[in-house]
This record gives C-alpha cells, sequence and structure tokens, in this order.
C-alpha cells in the first residue's frame, strides 16, 4: 500500500520490496507533536545513525545541536518563520556544515588551511550534512519518532549562528524538529513524482521524463485538495523559485556565509 501512497497511482508496484524500503516508503513530515519525550539514549542512536552516513574523504563535516530548552527554541522558531512545531518537538537538531574542527587541527599543527574557503569544500560539508541528517531521520522513524526539515534555519544565518555560539567556519544548513506523532495530525504520504521522471537510462531525456508531469500535477492536485491546499507541483515549484522575492530572505546566503567564514570561492 505504501508504494501506492508514495507515487499516487493505483497501479504502482515493487517487485522488490523488505522492511527498510517499506519504512523509507512510509516517510512523512510530522508537524504535529504528542508531550512524549524523546530519550537521551534515543537520542544517541540516532546521531549513531547519522554519523553512519557516507562522508566525503572522511572529512565528517558536520556537527549536530541537540536543543531542548524552550526559551532556544522560540527564538530559533521566531527566526524560521514563527513554525510553531519547533516549539512543540520535544527536541530540535540543527545540523551544521562544520568547517571550523578542520580550522583548530590546523592550528594545532600550525599549518595552513585555504581549501575550505573554496566552493568544493562547502558544498562536501552541506553534503556530508545531509547525508547524515537522513541517516538520522530513518532512525528516528525506525524508533517511532516523527521528523520534519526546517530550511528556515537558512533565512537568518548570522542570528541562528549567534544563537548557538557557532564558531567562524560553522553555519547551520536546516533544523529538524523531532518528537511522538501526533495522531490525530491531518497528514499523509505525500506523492513524489513519477520513477520514470527521474530514472534516467544511459543518457538524460527530457522529453521522455517530462512526459509524465501532467498526471503528477493531477494526483499532486488531488492530494493538495484532500489537505487544503492549493495548487498543482508545477505550479507550486514555479512559485517558489520565481525569485529574490520568493527565497524567504536566502537570496542573501552567499555573502552571510562569507562572513560566517565560508568564501566559497
Amino acid at each position: 500500500m505504501t508504494i501506492i501512497s508514495r507515487y499516487g497511482d493505483p497501479d504502482a508496484a515493487l517487485a522488490v520490496h523488505n522492511e527498510t524500503i517499506a519504512l523509507q516508503l512510509a516517510h512523512r513530515s510530522v508537524r504535529k507533536f504528542t508531550a512524549r519525550p524523546v530519550t537521551d539514549e534515543q537520542l544517541a542512536a540516532v546521531v549513531a545513525a547519522a554519523q553512519s552516513a557516507a562522508t566525503s574523504s572522511n572529512l565528517q563535516a558536520w556537527s549536530v545541536i541537540a536543543v531542548r530548552d524552550p526559551d532556544r527554541k522560540a527564538r530559533l522558531a521566531a527566526l524560521a518563520n514563527g513554525q510553531q512545531f519547533i516549539n512543540e518537538s520535544s527536541v530540535f537538531l540543527v545540523w551544521v556544515v562544520d568547517l571550523s574542527r578542520a580550522r583548530r587541527l590546523a592550528d594545532r599543527a600550525g599549518t595552513p588551511l585555504d581549501g575550505t574557503d573554496y566552493l568544493e569544500t562547502t558544498i562536501i560539508g552541506f553534503v556530508d550534512t545531509a547525508l547524515a541528517a537522513q541517516n538520522a531521520v530513518i532512525a528516528a522513524e525506525s524508533l517511532g519518532l516523527g521528523t520534519v526539515y526546517v530550511g528556515a534555519m537558512r533565512n537568518h544565518p548570522e542570528e541562528v549562528a549567534a544563537e548557538l555560539a557557532l564558531p567562524p567556519r560553522a553555519v547551520a544548513a536546516f533544523g529538524l524538529a523531532i518528537g511522538s506523532p501526533d495522531p490525530s495530525e491531518n497528514a499523509g504520504i505525500k506523492p513524489r513524482l513519477p520513477r520514470e521522471a527521474v530514472l534516467h537510462r544511459e543518457q538524460y531525456r527530457s522529453e521522455v521524463a517530462d512526459a509524465y508531469l501532467p498526471a503528477y500535477d493531477e494526483r499532486l492536485a488531488a492530494y493538495n485538495t484532500r489537505f487544503g491546499l492549493p495548487g498543482n507541483w508545477s505550479e507550486r515549484v514555479v512559485t517558489r523559485l520565481a525569485g529574490p522575492q520568493s527565497l524567504s530572505g536566502r537570496h542573501r546566503l552567499r555573502d552571510q556565509l562569507a562572513r560566517l567564514g565560508l568564501p566559497s570561492r
């Protein structure tokens, strides 16, 4: 059933299936939590899973800050467009692209570290952080917890850095609210693009892939209507990426990264 929900297609099927894939197919964002806490033992397991993700050249260029203090969560929520579920989460994890650790290593060794100033290394940091966080999400869901990513940590990265006392060369990539899902939340598994729209064979063929978009627009529009949301997928993509005015302040991110010690030349 989850493969049908994942694609919003009654004819969707998989010939290969197991418990891990079933867990991944059932993923959804959870924005309403009960008061049941995430234990320190659960948090430790989630972080261990995160640390088991692939990492470029074993640089391990990330850190994570677990925020439980209600006042700090409230301040972070205010910086993230006032998203109330941050306050309601048991723990709010802020995932940090962390090149400061490498800088400290170089300082102690008395060696230069100019490579952190380049775009490639910034990309490595963001990729490593995202891989780790997605491992954490799967681990949390395997424990019966719910999660939702918060990209709005990038709306005000300098203020977030100050709140979390981040050192130079460290920046919050995104947040992750974790808690026990409230069963009363009106939400479902959001359909994704058809497999044929994203899976290319040997070479990229846009005319073949894009032929599946109209059907997907219909499926996502139907899903959105069920939950009181407007528009289909194509409309929402174009609106979200229309220009600087639709980026919630993140069009200034390059300059902000430079001020935080990541010039990304």
